[in-house]
C-alpha cells in the first residue's frame, strides 16, 4: 500500500512545497505513516500575497456580518459529518488516547457557532461626543494573519484561533506542527466545501526556522498568534515586533494545584489526576505543582500513587477505546521528560509510582511499548523546601509527570503557588467558600479554577501572565484582537451654526472651537 502524501492548502487547492517532504510518525509505533509537503521561504512569500489579494478583492472581508456566520455555522456541520475521520487521523498523528479525541473533537463545533453568533448579535457604540457630532465605532479587520499552532491539540489549537479570525474577516496562513500537520489540511479542505472563498485560509507546514520564521518575518502579515513554548514565543514576538504586528501568544505552563484540608479528597484526586494526565501531560495548563495541606498529604500522595497505578495497568494502544493514556509525540519529548525526572531521582525525591519509561507489553492489550514513547503517570512527593531547588519544579517537562509537596498555612501555599516564573493555569479545592475567593485571587495565573480544572469554553478568555504569555484566546477579547478599531465623526451642525463656530482664524474676536 502506497504511503499517502500530504500537500499544502493554497488558495482552495492542494499544492506542493518547495522545501521538500517531511515524515509523519505514529508515536504509538514509531512507525512513519505519512509525508508532508513543507513550504520554502519562497513558498510562504507567494501564499502571504495571495492571502493578501484574497482579503483586498472583499470577497471575505467585506461579506456581510451575516454571510460570514453561514459560513462558519457550515464548517461546523461538516465538521460533525466529518467526525470519524478527523478523530482517527488525530489519535494517529498525535498519539493521543481514542477516547480523549472522541470527547475533545466534538467540541469545535462550539468555537464557530460561538463567533457566528457574536457577529450576528454585535452591537458597535455610540459615543458621547461633545458638540453636533455623531461619533461612532466600527471594527474593522486586519489583514492577513500568521497563526502557528503546537502538536499537543493539532485542531483544537487551530480552531481556537481560526474561528473569531475569520469572523473579523481575516485571510489567515497557519502554520501547523511539524510533527502533527494532517487535519489542518484537511480542515482547509472543509473550509473551501462550506464556502469559504479560495485564498482566505491557507496551511503551509514546515519547520519553524524555515516555514515558522519566512512567515512571521513577512511585511504583509498584521499579526501573529501563536502557541508553543516560551523561548519560541519569544523569538517569534520579536520578529514580529519589527513589522509592528499585533502579538498574542499563549506559552509556557507549570500550573500549581493547591488542596486545602476541608477539600474533599477523592474529588480533589480525581481533579489532580484529570489534571495532571490528560493528554500524557502534554498540555500547557496541566497541573504539575500539587501542593497539599500536611494533614492530608501522605493520604493524597497514597491516593495519587494507586490512580497512577490504574491508569498505567489500562494503557494500550491510542486506537483502544479502553486505553487510558497514550505515548509522549516524539523521542525528543520522551527524552526531555526521562532527563527531568532522572535528574529529581538523582537528587533523592521520592518516587511514588512511576518515574521509568515503558518497555514492556500493555496487560490491556498487548501494545509493545518499547516502540513507542510510553512515559506512565509519574508522583514524585518530598518536602518542599527540597522539592523548590530542583529542575522538576521550575521547568516544564510537558509530559505525565507531578510533585507533591506538603503546607501548613494558606500564605505558604500561595509562596509555593506562585514559586514560578510562569502563570498560565492554577487550580484551588476547597469547600470553604471565603478561602477560595481569598486564595484564587491571590493566584498568579491568567486562568484560576476552583474546584474543577482544565474547563475550556469558546467564551471564556485563555491566557496567562508573566512568562506564559501575551494576550488571550476566546471570547471577545480574542475576537477584537483580530480587529482594528475605527472611529468615525460626522459633524451634524448646520452651515450657519459652522460658519459662527468653526472660522478658527476669522477677524475679529468671537468664540471657535477647538477640538
Amino acid at each position: 500500500m502506497a504511503m499517502e502524501t500530504y500537500k499544502m492548502w493554497v488558495g482552495g487547492n492542494e499544492r506542493l512545497g518547495k522545501a521538500g517532504l517531511i515524515d509523519v510518525e505514529d508515536p504509538a509505533t514509531g512507525e512513519i505513516f505519512a509525508k508532508c509537503s513543507t513550504a520554502s521561504a519562497e513558498d510562504v512569500d507567494h501564499v502571504v500575497k495571495l492571502a493578501n489579494a484574497a482579503f483586498k478583492s472583499g470577497s471575505w472581508s467585506r461579506a456581510p456580518r451575516h454571510i460570514r456566520a453561514d459560513v462558519l455555522e457550515k464548517i461546523a456541520d461538516l465538521l460533525i459529518k466529518n467526525l470519524p475521520r478527523l478523530i482517527e487521523l488525530e489519535v494517529r498523528q498525535t498519539g493521543r488516547a481514542i477516547r480523549e479525541m472522541n470527547a475533545q473533537v466534538p467540541s469545535l463545533v462550539k468555537w464557530f457557532k460561538y463567533y457566528a453568533a457574536i457577529i450576528r448579535t454585535e452591537e458597535r457604540s455610540v459615543l458621547p461626543t461633545m458638540g453636533s457630532l455623531h461619533n461612532w465605532i466600527d471594527r474593522k479587520p486586519l489583514g492577513v494573519v500568521a497563526q502557528i499552532t503546537p502538536f499537543n491539540h493539532p485542531l483544537l489549537i487551530a480552531v481556537k484561533k481560526i474561528a473569531p479570525a475569520l469572523a473579523a474577516g481575516n485571510s489567515i496562513v497557519l502554520k501547523p506542527s511539524e510533527l502533527t500537520p494532517l487535519t489542518s489540511i484537511e480542515l482547509g479542505k472543509l473550509m473551501k466545501e462550506a464556502g469559504l472563498p479560495d485564498g482566505v485560509f491557507n496551511v503551509l507546514p514546515g519547520d519553524g526556522p524555515v516555514t515558522g520564521k519566512a512567515l512571521v518575518a513577512h511585511p504583509l502579515i498584521k499579526k501573529v498568534d501563536v502557541t508553543g513554548g516560551t523561548p519560541a514565543g519569544r523569538a517569534i514576538g520579536a520578529i514580529a515586533g519589527q513589522n509592528l504586528a499585533k502579538f498574542t501568544a499563549e506559552l509556557g505552563g507549570k500550573a500549581p494545584l493547591v488542596v486545602f484540608d476541608s477539600a474533599d479528597i477523592d474529588l480533589a484526586v480525581n481533579g489532580i489526576v484529570f489534571g495532571s494526565f490528560i493528554a500524557s501531560g502534554q498540555t500547557c495548563v496541566a497541573a504539575t505543582r500539587i501542593i497539599v495541606h500536611n494533614s492530608i498529604y501522605n493520604t493524597v500522595v497514597e491516593k495519587l500513587k494507586l490512580k497512577a497505578e490504574s491508569i498505567t495497568r489500562r494503557m494500550g494502544s491510542p486506537k483502544n477505546v479502553e486505553s487510558m493514556m497514550g505515548p509522549l509525540i516524539s523521542a525528543k519529548q520522551l527524552g526531555n521528560v526521562m532527563t527531568l525526572v532522572d535528574d529529581a531521582i538523582n537528587s533523592d525525591i521520592r518516587v511514588a509510582s512511576g518515574g521509568q519509561r515503558l518497555t514492556t507489553k500493555s496487560e490491556l492489550d498487548g501494545t509493545d511499548f518499547s516502540k513507542g514513547y510510553y512515559y506512565p503517570p509519574t508522583v514524585l512527593y518530598e518536602a518542599a523546601e527540597k522539592v523548590t531547588q530542583m529542575r522538576i519544579w521550575k521547568e516544564e517537562a510537558f509530559g505525565p509527570v507531578i510533585v507533591v509537596v506538603g503546607f501548613e498555612s494558606e500564605e505558604e501555599a500561595l509562596t509555593l503557588a506562585n514559586d514560578c516564573e510562569f502563570g498560565l493555569g492554577a487550580a484551588v479545592w476547597t469547600q470553604d467558600l471565603s478561602q477560595a475567593f481569598r486564595v484564587s485571587e491571590e493566584i498568579e495565573s491568567g486562568i484560576c479554577w476552583v474546584n474543577t480544572h482544565h474547563r475550556n469554553d469558546p467564551s471564556s478568555p485563555w491566557g496567562g501572565v508573566k512568562n506564559s504569555g501575551v494576550g488571550s484566546e476566546n471570547g471577545l477579547d480574542a475576537y477584537h484582537a483580530y480587529t482594528t478599531t475605527k472611529s468615525t465623526i460626522i459633524n451634524y451642525a448646520t452651515t450657519q451654526q459652522g460658519l459662527q463656530s468653526d472660522d478658527w482664524f476669522k477677524e475679529g474676536a468671537g468664540e471657535v472651537r477647538y477640538g
